[in-house]
């Protein structure tokens, strides 16, 4: 086995020799060290194997970051499971969708976040491979409660879940994320072991995240940039893990001065937050250091004012797809500043990209075209979804991402847009990522994003909803023209309107489809 071929249960009891009593994961009261973590992790496999969970089968989670989540996660891994994690945002048939098409036979999940009891938006789905839900919170009809479930691990012997584990390969799927959906049905993206901790030892290495690192973790974990980037990084490099519920502007400064944070990744809309919050300056941010962040939108200005600002010594900026792991490239901390802020970095070591026509033909460097990736981040595929999985890995290995960027002559690329969200003005190509980023530089704008609208003469024309600035006070004509002395013609808005604040979904990424919807 290579170094970077390495199983999950590998990954925890090789962080456990390494920093033994060093604290682990802290979330309010409850704490682990990295030697605890891994004892867990043990008695989690213990419980699976007593419940008849083994290699292959699949088993979901639905909650948010909490240190349960973590260890049944590592538990049911180590016995070669498959983690699927659901979405805290989904209803009852959306989730029920996702549980019965990969066939979970577990379901782990709690009552009470955000008034919810998951459990009973299910109650009434018809799911015949569901075996048993589990409760780490709370309690609901028909379930069984977290610490009944860790407790029934003890009729088995510890011998027997090492034996699990060992029999666990590199090769083996480590989970399941289910797509978006945003292009038809969500799909299973099945992804291994081995593949997974090479991405994020290398992401890690890459970012410079360290064992001194205090990492926030807002990113949800049901999301790569949660899981992946997240806790299973924090472990990688043996940082402290402190995960957050949900994103809570005046919470994140708080906890920021409380534990000295030093690690706070997200999307772009999580900094501009920060910078355009009015009492900033009463609270000691100077602990921050290192800042990862990527999305079709980066604003230029954003990453200059996340180091003038907000303090960060190290901002990169990655790009990836649940399709690829999560990572497809990443800046390095030695590129130029101007580097960082225009692009996503290149490719990871042993993967390949391109940038390609319509026709597959690769385009000259500097022209726009299609994101191809090959290499060993390249999921394994749909799950029970043979076709789909040839419509998008290619016959000579190449995932086609559907997204557009534009590569230098160095490799670098930059993102400018979902092939999906690109619009047509007049016969000409509009990337609404291309004029967000425009917009962002206009002093008084927080936030922007952009929509194609339908337009008699033109077919379709750009659509600006702007999150003002604090005590700003920009009038929509004044933004239009402004446009128009800034950017093509044919680019700029023809209507702007103002909102207070923009739809995200969990992971702080702009829903595009509220914004289309509010338009018919």
């Amino acid at each position: 086995m290579t170094q970077t071929q390495k199983t999950m249960p590998q990954v925890v009891r090789s962080a456990a020799e390494q920093y033994g009593d060093k604290v682990a994961l802290v979330d309010r009261a409850i704490s682990y060290t990295y030697n605890e973590l891994e004892a867990a992790r043990i008695q989690a496999a213990r419980a699976f194997i007593a419940q008849g969970i083994s290699k292959g089968d699949r088993v979901a989670i639905w909650a948010p970051n909490i240190p349960e989540w973590i260890i049944a996660a590592i538990g049911l891994q180590s016995v070669g499971a498959v983690l699927l994690p659901l979405n805290t945002r989904l209803k009852g048939p959306e989730a029920a969708f996702q549980l019965c098409k990969s066939g979970a036979k577990m379901l782990f999940t709690l009552s009470g976040f955000l008034d919810v009891d998951y459990a009973a938006l299910i109650a009434e789905q018809d799911l015949p491979e569901l075996r048993q839900i589990v409760m780490f919170r709370g309690d609901s009809d028909n379930t069984i409660h977290w610490s009944d479930f860790m407790a029934a691990g003890n009729q088995v012997d510890p011998a027997l879940a090492e034996q699990f584990s060992a029999d666990v390969d590199p090769e083996d799927p480590l989970d399941m994320l289910f797509t978006s959906g945003t292009t038809g049905e969500p799909k299973g993206v099945v992804t291994s072991h081995g593949q997974n901790i090479k991405t994020f030892e290398i992401w890690s290495s890459v970012v410079g995240l360290n064992s001194a690192d205090n990492y926030l973790i807002i990113n949800p974990f049901f999301h790569s940039f949660g899981y992946k980037a997240g806790w299973l990084s924090a472990i990688l490099r043996g940082a402290k893990m402190l995960p957050i519920k949900t994103f809570d502007i005046d919470v994140v400064l708080e906890r920021i001065e409380k534990d000295k944070i030093t690690m706070l990744p997200g999307a772009p809309t999580i900094y501009q937050s920060l910078l355009v919050h009015p009492k900033r300056e009463r609270y000691d941010l100077s602990s921050l250091r290192l800042a990862v962040t990527g999305a079709a939108s980066v604003p230029v200005e954003l990453v200059r004012q996340m180091s003038s600002e907000l303090g960060f010594d190290t901002v990169l900026t990655a790009y990836g797809l649940t399709e690829t792991c999560g990572v497809v490239s990443i800046c390095r901390e030695a590129d130029g500043a101007e580097l960082i802020a225009t692009t996503s970095g290149r490719a990871m070591p042993d993967v390949e990209v391109k940038c390609v026509d319509s026709e597959g033909n690769e385009v000259p460097r500097g022209e726009p075209g299609e994101v191809w990736v090959r290499g060993f981040n390249v999921m394994q595929g749909y799950f029970d979804l043979p076709e789909e999985t040839a419509n998008t890995i290619d016959k000579d290995g190449w995932l086609h991402t559907g997204d557009v960027a534009v590569m230098n002559a160095q490799g670098y690329i930059a993102i400018t847009d979902r092939i999906k969200d690109m619009f047509i003005t007049g016969g000409f190509n509009c990337y609404p990522a291309e004029i967000e980023n425009a917009l962002c530089s206009l002093k008084g704008v927080a936030q922007a994003a952009v929509i194609g609208v339908p337009d008699e003469r033109m077919g379709e024309v750009a659509k600006a909803f702007i999150v003002q600035a604090e005590g700003a006070n920009l009038q929509a004509d004044e933004v239009i023209a402004w446009c128009r002395e800034n950017m093509a013609n044919y680019k700029a808005p023809r209507y702007v309107e103002f909102i207070d604040a923009l739809p995200l979904n969990a992971s702080g990424k702009v829903l595009k489809t509220e914004l289309r919807a509010r338009e018919t």
